[in-house]
């Protein structure tokens, strides 16, 4: 931590990321510094196959928490203000504050059905979403079907940082780019649309109160104040989801370049200027008001590393497992000595948008070993990747030119260095260690006069670290790789739709 050398280097915000796995209070000061970091763990259920929820009562305990943590260091004199970036397409149905049922999680893919009867051009124009089982709109539409009851008497729907709004604020308001994950935003209006509300019976009068990212919400009331260490009358700012935070933190508000978060669930994306929709990418709102953000994303990010530990670990901490098998993936070269990985262990999105793909692995021999399944989850991962690039840098007239990279995967050197060989160009790190909960301290930080606005807010908080370089012998081997990879999932779709048919 720098030491303070302005009045303004006194004062910090604090930004909540409510991911899937934690709660995270990072408090940051006008240079991007994080002065102290809270957290508070939550725990991810999956009662059935392909169904996966959380306690939104949770996400509020380990939020206080986190702040708790952070207010125990600083105090509340500094504190400025406060936002909220959090997971997308995770959604609550509350009866006033209560929960009546667990929020149905981003990845659960239950609801196969609704997405192939509800999902046409139509809802993919109005939604600038994809059919695929990831919005909430499917889900809404999954519950109209099997719990009716749910959605008739709950007299609030809204996703995670509109409950976490509520809870501070007493406030029911999300911002735009935050509310259009749920797959109901009218993208070319900026409001709810009435037509995928009606089609799976949700009243707007029930849905959030949409903001502008960088709007306040409100104010902490005075009880919350006083329970967290908060200061009274905190501003609580309106600011993105997690992608877009993210790509704000690493600096990508324009045209030009593309961000990539390497986080539970992988995600790449770029700006647009014009609204455009295509099976390429999602579109979602540009949380810096420039236009759009083109996306494209896997599910199954470093959600596989977990995964892998779980089921393969040693039962040491994760740490040590990590390093142990990226010490041994250095005596294992490009490609894991044949073996190739399909990371769609929760179905395939970008571009193929297949909730009944699977994971696969091609090309076990005796000789293979657990670090070789590693080395090809990761390069699974990194073709991926490279697949949605590309896909990117079709739909825009603007080339990016950049790869920025963020998220817990790009901690990883073996890993940073695996995608930058596989997709044959520069990645630059970014410094931040908390690059999703940056963006959403930016906003925070423009709302009070910090800064005087997100790009000179951008210049002052952001940093770009070291910059990873492919090395010609691995770029060339995986070039020959990707000739076979590309082709794997057309290969092996009549399989997944066999597979998909028989009854689990």
């Amino acid at each position: 931590m720098l030491p303070p050398t302005t009045a303004e280097q006194h004062e910090v915000v604090i930004a909540i990321d409510c991911s899937t796995t934690a709660s995270k209070a990072v408090a940051v000061d006008a240079q991007g510094n994080t002065i102290a970091t809270g957290r508070g763990n939550l725990t991810l259920s999956n009662p059935a196959p392909g169904e996966y929820e959380q306690s939104a009562e949770e996400w509020w305990k380990a939020t206080e928490q986190a702040i708790k943590a952070v207010t125990a260091l600083l105090g509340s004199t500094r504190i400025r203000a406060l936002a909220i970036t959090c997971q997308r397409e995770t959604f609550v149905c509350l009866s006033g504050e209560q929960p009546i049922r667990p929020a149905m999680v981003w990845m659960d893919s239950r609801a196969k059905n609704e997405v192939r009867d509800l999902g046409n051009d139509r809802v993919h124009a109005i939604s600038g979403r994809p059919a695929d089982t990831t919005p909430s709109y499917y889900k809404l539409a999954w519950l109209r079907r099997h719990e009716a009851v749910t959605l008739d008497s709950a007299d609030r729907i809204g996703d995670v940082s509109a409950y976490l709004n509520l809870r501070l604020t007493g406030q029911w308001a999300s911002s735009r780019a935050s509310a259009d994950c749920t797959g109901m935003l009218d993208m070319v209006l900026g409001t709810w649309s009435r037509e995928l509300c009606a089609s799976v019976g949700v009243p707007i009068e029930k849905l959030p109160r949409i903001v502008d990212p960088g709007a306040a919400i409100g104010l902490v009331t005075d009880e919350i104040a006083a329970e967290l260490g908060l200061p009274a009358g905190l501003p609580v700012i309106a600011a993105a989801g997690d992608g877009q935070c993210a790509a704000v933190g690493a600096g990508v508000i324009a045209p030009g370049s593309v961000y990539l978060n390497m986080g539970t669930a992988e995600v790449c994306g770029t700006i647009s200027e014009d609204y455009v929709w295509d099976r390429d990418y999602r579109t979602v709102v540009a949380a810096s008001g420039n236009g759009y953000l083109l996306e494209a994303f896997l599910s199954s990010g470093t959600y596989l590393v977990n995964w892998f530990l779980d089921g393969f670990g040693t039962g040491t901490p994760a740490s040590e497992q990590i390093a142990d098998l990226e010490a041994a993936l250095t005596e294992i070269g490009p490609g894991a000595e044949g073996l190739l990985a399909l990371p769609y262990w929760h179905g395939a999105q970008t571009p193929y948008w297949d909730s009944a793909a699977r994971g696969a692995v091609i090309g076990w021999t005796g000789t293979h070993t657990k670090a070789h399944f590693y080395r090809a989850i990761l390069e699974g991962v990194a073709f991926e990747v490279k697949l949605q690039v590309e896909g990117l840098s079709r739909a825009v007239a603007d080339k990016p030119t950049e790869l920025l990279v963020t998220g817990g995967g790009s901690r990883s050197p073996i890993w940073a260095q695996i995608v930058a060989d596989v997709l044959g160009r520069d990645l630059i790190l970014c410094k931040a260690p908390e690059t999703t909960a940056l963006g959403a301290a930016m906003f925070a930080a423009v709302a009070v006069g910090i800064h005087a606005d997100l790009p000179a807010a951008a210049a002052a908080m952001s940093r770009r670290g070291d910059t990873v370089r492919p090395d010609p012998a691995a770029e060339a081997k995986y070039a020959q790789l990707w000739k076979v990879y590309q082709h794997l999932y057309e290969t092996l779709a009549p399989v997944y739709n066999a597979l998909d048919a028989v009854p689990h």
